[in-house]
């Protein structure tokens, strides 16, 4: 399941989506926003093009969306079976959101061109 080749291998470790080889975010995940999503212009391996087109990751932000969606009900839920009120597990859900972002977005953009893009072996 997570051998190169398959999605989620591109996805949980940062590398294109055609040849499963170059890195596609130029710097490791952290909490800053400055640097974050920053992504090369094109694999070091294999040449593809990361920017499809212009503005080609807006599409990413219906992936984040639909990542903290599910996430904040997962959270809900989480906090209804512990027992809390509803004011803190809105707290809860907040903080974890807040602490998330930076994932959440980074995930997002390789979700989304993994969509579009396939692995493809060497030689093809």
């Amino acid at each position: 399941m997570l051998k190169k080749g398959s999605k989620l291998y591109s996805v949980l470790h940062n590398k294109c989506p055609r040849c499963h080889e170059g890195i596609f975010f130029q710097y490791p995940a952290s909490l800053t926003f400055k640097n974050n999503l920053k992504i090369y212009e094109k694999c070091s391996s294999c040449g593809l093009k990361y920017m499809i087109e212009p503005s080609f990751f807006y599409g990413a932000m219906y992936v984040s969306y639909a990542l903290t969606v599910a996430m904040a009900v997962a959270i809900f839920v989480i906090c209804y079976l512990l027992g809390l009120k509803l004011i803190p597990a809105f707290i809860a859900i907040i903080i974890v959101l807040v602490i998330t972002n930076p994932f959440v977005m980074r995930i997002s953009r390789l979700l989304y061109i993994n969509m579009f893009v396939h692995y493809q072996k060497k030689g093809n």
